[in-house]
């Protein structure tokens, strides 16, 4: 997938010490919902066992050719909140260095765009921390709409000690 400043792609080993660069800063992941990584090594492995699989990608930055994020979906099944059988949940997470460049928005719209055109789903999801609004600016900029609920995310770091809210967006012709 591309968009203009982004090629959203598979992970490879090789992206490992720009995924260290990004996630061991303890503002990211955290705000994610994942402890920040400690070692290149680490990376690795998480690319390896986390990130090799059909529903997650990077979001690799034209002008550098550096992997500078993540972004992708989960099925039902493997959602953390409670999605219909024809939907799917997206998740993402942006280096700090690219925060507030509307980056992840442009990212989002791709992923929509993929999950509702190609992968066919009904309604997408989406949370976020509560401590973490900027992420739901995202998600409200990319036409999802707040339900009303809160979670809590147990099997995420943190996930026991911070809610989240559930956010949607339904499949519409227009």
């Amino acid at each position: 997938m591309e968009t203009r400043r982004l090629i959203i792609r598979r992970w490879t080993l090789v992206d490992a010490e720009a995924l260290f660069k990004y996630a061991s800063d303890p503002d990211v992941g955290p705000a994610a919902g994942w402890p920040r990584h400690t070692s290149v090594e680490e990376s690795r492995k998480v690319i390896e066992e986390v990130f090799s699989n059909q529903y997650t990608w990077a979001m690799e930055l034209k002008a550098t050719g550096e992997a500078i994020g993540c972004i992708g979906f989960y099925p039902h099944g493997l959602s953390n909140i409670e999605i219909g059988e024809n939907d799917c949940e997206i998740g993402y997470w942006l280096g700090k260095p690219y925060w507030n460049q509307g980056l992840m928005t442009e990212a989002l719209r791709e992923m929509i765009d993929y999950c509702f055109n190609v992968k066919g789903y009904e309604t997408l999801w989406s949370d976020f921390f509560v401590d973490n609004p900027a992420s739901g600016r995202v998600m409200e900029k990319c036409g999802f709409r707040d339900t009303g609920k809160i979670n809590w995310c147990s099997n995420l770091y943190r996930g026991d000690e911070r809610p989240v809210k559930i956010m949607r967006l339904d499949y519409s012709i227009d």
